[in-house]
């Protein structure tokens, strides 16, 4: 069973996911009646997993007509913020983590990240640092290319 945080999550991504130009607006109380909850656990549910790191900007104010405005960054971003974290020194579950997010955030198939993964693991395995780095950035500027 989910806890109150991933079904906020999942709420918030849902509505996203249903707006085509993936920003939303929101209102704390209509969120904690929907899935009775305090306005309180939005809030968590922001600040940790709706974070620009993450993919995501926030904009909020409370009270009365306090809204919560989430817009996803766009896809060009994400994969240059990938782009630039990967070097000789980053390590497999650096790369692994990457290939999560995309998958968490349907940027790429289940199939997809498969495939991927299974290509980082034998790069890691077979290649020298300098042309696995190489590697892996054109694997992600590709995945960027096809997004």
């Amino acid at each position: 069973m989910s806890n109150i945080a991933d079904l906020i999550e999942e709420y918030i991504l849902r509505r996203l996911s249903s707006e085509q130009n993936r920003k939303v607006e929101l209102r704390r109380t209509d969120i904690a009646d929907k899935i009775c909850c305090a306005p309180s656990q939005i809030s968590y549910v922001l600040n940790t997993r709706f974070t620009l790191k993450k993919g995501f900007v926030v904009e909020s104010r409370r009270g009365l007509g306090g809204f919560i405005r989430i817009a996803q960054v766009p896809l060009d971003f994400i994969y240059q913020d990938m782009l630039d974290k990967i070097d000789e020194n980053t390590e497999l579950d650096e790369i692994q983590r990457m290939v999560r997010y995309l998958l968490q955030r349907q940027l790429i198939q289940t199939r997809e990240a498969a495939i991927v993964m299974q290509f980082f693991t034998f790069a890691y395995d077979k290649l020298e640092a300098a042309e696995r780095a190489r590697m892996i950035r054109s694997v992600f500027l590709t995945l960027a290319n096809f997004s």
